[in-house]
């Protein structure tokens, strides 16, 4: 059960991020094993779906070719909760990123905070807010990507659950897929309980080779809802352009 007298944040931060974070090494993804909110918590943000003046656009997935169902982007200000959110794990996340980049050579441009993460993306142009609020109904599902809006990327990503599986709604299990160098791919899917966050790769994870490390391609997706509706919200730390 999640504390109702505990604030979110302080249930993000009070998970074991050194198991999270060996997860994540292992797969790309990592699910907590308490909730890091209260099931009226999340009955509240996915009230919010229906107040559309809080969302800088809509997207049907099935006009993109994305799969199908619906999202939309939060717009500025972002709900206290949403915000509080990010800004929560942006810093537990931020040693694993760090990490990761250390291990494929490659740049570690994120400050120690979101905020000033995110000033680095507005001055590259990516000003426009990334949490994201997703609806699935019956027959509906998303198609295998990656959440990359422009040159600015934060290489970790969350997923939150907002409805019960098996009694809000059926099917719609999160999926992941991993490119294996000279090997068929590797799937993943998981049930992602209500309140429960997954942290999952935004494109790919650091994977040992007999030469040290080589990335590993990843997406990932959700598999069709067979009945009921499906709300999640998106925490991506990188705006776009």
């Amino acid at each position: 059960m999640t504390s109702t007298t505990t604030a979110p944040h302080a249930r993000v931060e009070a998970l074991d991020w050194v198991a999270l974070g060996a997860e994540l090494d292992a797969f790309g993804h990592a699910l907590t094993p308490r909730p890091v909110l209260t099931a009226d918590e999340c009955r509240s943000v996915a009230a919010l779906y229906d107040d559309v003046h809080r969302f800088r656009s809509t997207i049907d997935m099935e006009r993109y070719r994305f799969g199908r169902g619906q999202y939309r982007y939060f717009d500025h200000p972002l709900p206290e909760l949403v915000r509080e959110l990010r800004a929560a794990f942006y810093p537990r996340l931020l040693p694993v990123a760090q990490e990761w980049a250390r291990r494929l050579n490659r740049a570690a441009p994120w400050p120690d905070t979101l905020d000033g993460w995110l000033d680095q993306c507005h001055a590259a142009g990516q000003k426009r807010p990334t949490p994201i609020l997703l609806r699935y109904g019956p027959g509906d599902w998303n198609a295998l990507h990656r959440d990359i809006y422009g040159e600015m990327v934060f290489p970790l990503q969350v997923v939150i659950g907002l409805d019960e599986p098996g009694g809000d709604f059926t099917g719609g299990e999160f999926l992941m897929t991993e490119q294996r160098a000279r090997a068929q791919s590797r799937g993943y899917s998981t049930t992602l309980l209500q309140g429960h966050a997954l942290v999952f790769t935004t494109r790919d994870r650091p994977v040992r080779s007999v030469r040290g490390w080589s990335n590993g391609p990843m997406r990932h997706g959700v598999s069709t809802v067979r009945s009921g509706r499906r709300h999640t919200l998106g925490l991506v730390f990188h705006d776009a352009e």
